[in-house]
């Protein structure tokens, strides 16, 4: 099936309209008509080649929201008009012991990304959200929720995904204290979901212009932290801090705002190593920890708790040519907090 999307042929390349190629619908295979796709900054690293070397040509997109359109005999799970999403992953070997556990990102064989990778044949490449279809196998599709704006649900597939599955693993809850590091697209997300599992959670910021911002979202407290008093005055205070800055700072600082056996978990990605002291984690026996997205079980559970506690991303709207203009504003952090894509503008 010929498919109109935005793609780029090389790291030094912008997106710009292309046509590519999506499988017939196989006997477990669900199509999808591509509504909203959002962009994550992770489509910026993959798309100029940041993370190793990159598939050409690229089109990105792991947080895609549409309705199906068609489904293979096999399938039981979905039919055509229901809503439908895809995150990071469009298929893994499903036998290994991680995808027995239902960790498919965890896949022994590497699961097959939405873009920028292979199907698991590792010849067919994969393209992503961009585009105005998609064809996936059954069980990697998520059923999106009719209560949730679609638009703005887009980034749940993996913002929502990536802030979500350190909190629920490290029982974020009534009673709990919990940090969030960084107000962009995964922080308002750590934050929302925060808030309603019931924790206390305060915002941690280098810039005093977002507390509004912080507030109006329900944060608890905020709190400056290029003043050097505020690691002072938080000193042994949180039970989890959840990290989502991808800028270098220092891990030392916000190790010691845990309470003995508290847990910092990472989910932003510096661009060089961070050094890590000894005392820093033998004091209390804290935990430095990372995570990664969610397996297909708990992508879905995200979904159903966010239909349930009505949290969406906080996003700007945008077309498809405006898709470098959107790229060069997230580098500068000029978004509040998410861009989506409207894939009816796919089509040139």
């Amino acid at each position: 099936m010929k498919t109109s999307a935005y793609g780029t042929t090389g790291a030094d390349q912008p997106l710009t309209p292309m046509s590519i190629e999506r499988r017939e619908v196989g006997p477990r295979d669900v199509q999808i008509e591509i509504l909203f796709s959002g962009i994550c900054h992770s489509d910026i690293h993959q798309a100029r080649s940041e993370w190793g070397p990159a598939r050409y040509p690229m089109v990105p997109g792991h947080e895609i929201v549409g309705r199906v359109t068609r489904v293979g005999e096999q399938v039981t799970t979905f039919k055509a008009g229901d809503l439908a999403g895809v995150g990071c992953m469009v298929d893994s070997c499903r036998t290994c012991e991680s995808c027995a556990q239902s960790y498919e990102q965890f896949c022994q064989k590497t699961p097959a990304f939405t873009y920028n990778s292979t199907e698991m044949d590792r010849k067919t490449p994969t393209h992503g959200g961009y585009s105005t279809h998609i064809v996936v196998t059954d069980h990697f599709v998520l059923k999106v929720p009719a209560s949730l704006d679609l638009a703005g649900a887009a980034p749940l597939l993996c913002a929502g995904i990536t802030t979500f599955s350190p909190l629920r693993e490290w029982k974020c809850g009534k009673g709990t204290r919990v940090a969030v590091v960084g107000l962009g697209g995964l922080g308002h997300m750590a934050l929302k979901l925060a808030i309603a599992m019931g924790a206390e959670v305060t915002m941690l910021s280098t810039s005093k212009s977002k507390e509004a911002d912080a507030k109006r979202l329900g944060a608890h407290g905020f709190e400056v932290t290029s003043d050097k008093g505020t690691f002072k005055k938080l000193a042994r205070h949180f039970d989890l801090i959840v990290d989502t800055v991808s800028a270098p700072h220092d891990y030392n600082a916000y190790l010691r705002l845990l309470r003995p056996f508290g847990v910092m978990s990472l989910v932003g990605v510096p661009p060089e190593p961070s050094a890590v002291a000894a005392f820093s984690l033998i004091e209390g026996n804290r935990r430095l920890t990372g995570s990664s997205i969610g397996g297909i079980a708990e992508t879905q559970a995200m979904l159903d708790f966010c239909a349930e506690h009505k949290i969406v991303s906080e996003i700007e709207m945008i077309t498809a040519s405006q898709i470098n203009e959107a790229y060069a504003r997230v580098l500068k952090a000029d978004v509040r907090y998410r861009f989506v894509i409207d894939a009816k503008t796919f089509v040139v």
